[in-house]
């Protein structure tokens, strides 16, 4: 089966099994909370239009970079290709509803840790996530890591527009830079990079014991082809994991030893 065909079966499959959307069958207090009232959450956000607005020019954008591509379609070595800014706007940019997400649920865990949080971003891409992950709390520390540098520089433009001062960004292959820089514990990590299974397995185990005790890792695209699926399936069952959270677009991963082993199914 094509990796399309697959994204296509696998989300018809979401929404006739996401019956915990509202909810339903979810024992924590805490993992209740954040599915009923935040990743079901409606409203906009202060910062929502504005990087929205961000994101619109980019896709309107059409000069051309010279980007290295070291993820699925690339090679361990980054493959040189010229692409169109507008292109790659509108192809690998997660969707609004993903990073308003992210952003609903460093708000929910900043108001429940009343400390700053620290996160960390593997796969900068254009930046726009990044906003969404920096734009919750300006004392939240964000690292983000991106292989391509000239992405990484129109990146940098967007948070400079945003007015966004608690980025740091890591310009390297990630298969390097997050095994130097990584710091620890994390409280969020999203998983944005390879999309392969071998990556997305290496990059979330070496995560894991390094997530504070209340932290969630989130992977993009967890039903991108069947490879990321099983990947998903796998880090499910993983020691330290006690509760997983498909919504589809993405999985988040807790840590927290107090939940019950459970995979529940959302539908944002």
């Amino acid at each position: 089966m094509s990796d399309r065909l697959h994204r296509v079966w696998a989300y018809i499959r979401h929404c006739l099994t996401a019956w915990n959307t509202t909810g339903e069958g979810i024992h924590s207090p805490y993992l209740f909370a954040l599915v009923s009232l935040i990743l079901r959450d409606r409203n906009a956000y202060y910062c929502f239009a504005d990087i929205e607005r961000r994101r619109e020019l980019l896709k309107a954008c059409d000069d051309e970079i010279e980007a290295v591509d070291y993820g699925s379609g690339g090679s361990p070595e980054g493959k040189h290709v010229r692409r169109r800014i507008s292109a790659i706007a509108k192809t690998h940019l997660e969707r609004p509803a993903v990073g308003q997400m992210l952003f609903r649920i460093l708000c929910f865990m900043g108001e429940q840790e009343k400390r700053p949080l620290e996160i960390l971003e593997l796969g900068t891409s254009l930046g726009v996530t990044t906003a969404y992950l920096a734009s919750a709390n300006s004392r939240n520390r964000v690292m983000t890591m991106e292989g391509s540098g000239e992405i990484l520089r129109i990146a940098q433009g967007v948070w400079r527009a945003l007015k966004l001062e608690n980025i740091e960004w890591i310009e390297g292959p990630i298969d390097d830079t997050l095994f130097i820089h990584a710091r620890e514990p994390l409280d969020v990590a999203y998983v944005d990079a390879n999309h392969t299974y071998a990556a997305t397995k290496r990059y979330v185990e070496y995560l894991l014991p390094r997530m504070a005790e209340r932290g969630v890792i989130v992977i993009d695209d967890i039903h991108y082809s069947a490879q990321m699926e099983q990947a998903w399936k796998e880090l499910l069952t993983a020691p330290r994991v006690t509760t997983g959270i498909d919504v589809y677009d993405a999985g988040l991963l807790f840590v927290d030893p107090h939940y019950l082993k459970r995979h529940y199914r959302v539908r944002l």
